[in-house]
């Protein structure tokens, strides 16, 4: 989708540096540090990943939820970032970080075992099949975050019930070999059990008032065990 022009852009992101890295891939296994120095404390939190944020509905309402864990956002359009650490600012969230970038490579970024958990919420589907690789369920991907996790949960949604078929196909096939596992699954998330503690997207409230049934899998990574919480957002 191509995006619209935003005044004064530049200016605008600058005045968030406090809110982006930069320099993404020099933070690698860093991170922690990163999140102890802008909370001033050292205590053990977790940190979880959300690819794709869009304007940041989802994740800014996640880290205040659990302002006990910490969050890191990535978006690749700068003007559609900008919407997201604005607001993120007025929130005065200090759990959340963004990174604007078109990453290739999750494991550029984060060392082994370093991200506890990664949303995928409404992923551009790639729908012609000679761009299946590009997709982020494709299972170079899911290989790429197993890597990142060690032990975690992977969890996501989409309108798209093609892109949703070939995520489960892909699982199915990698699963033994990758220690992942379906734990919950939908294909109509907003009439399910799984419905309690959702957040919605904008994507998501869009394509539901439409009457559009959205697509839902939680998946154990690592062998992590998913408790009751499953049904909510972390």
């Amino acid at each position: 989708m191509r995006q619209r022009r935003v005044k004064d852009l530049d200016i605008r992101l600058d005045k968030l540096k406090h809110l982006y890295v930069t320099e993404p891939k020099s933070k690698k296994g860093l991170w922690k540090d990163l999140f102890e120095e802008l909370r001033q404390d050292r205590k053990e939190r977790r940190i979880f990943l959300e690819i794709g944020c869009g304007k940041g509905s989802f994740i800014r309402e996640l880290a205040k939820r659990y302002p006990e864990d910490n969050f890191i956002a990535i978006e690749a359009q700068p003007s559609v970032i900008l919407m997201a650490m604005e607001k993120a600012n007025s929130d005065k969230l200090d759990n959340l970080i963004f990174i604007q970038d078109h990453i290739k490579d999750i494991r550029d970024y984060f060392e082994n075992g370093e991200i506890s958990g990664i949303y995928l919420n409404f992923s551009d589907p790639w729908h012609k099949k000679r761009h299946a690789k590009r997709r982020l369920t494709h299972r170079k991907f899911l290989d790429r975050y197993r890597e990142i996790m060690g032990q975690g949960f992977i969890k996501m949604k989409t309108d798209n019930d093609n892109l949703f078929n070939f995520t489960i196909d892909e699982l199915s096939d990698v699963s033994e070999k990758l220690d992942m596992k379906i734990v919950s699954f939908t294909r109509d998330l907003h009439i399910s059990p799984y419905s309690e503690g959702n957040i919605m997207t904008e994507y998501e409230s869009k394509f539901s008032s439409r009457g559009k049934n959205i697509n839902y899998v939680n998946i154990s990574v690592g062998g992590h065990k998913i408790n009751e919480d499953s049904v909510r957002e972390r």
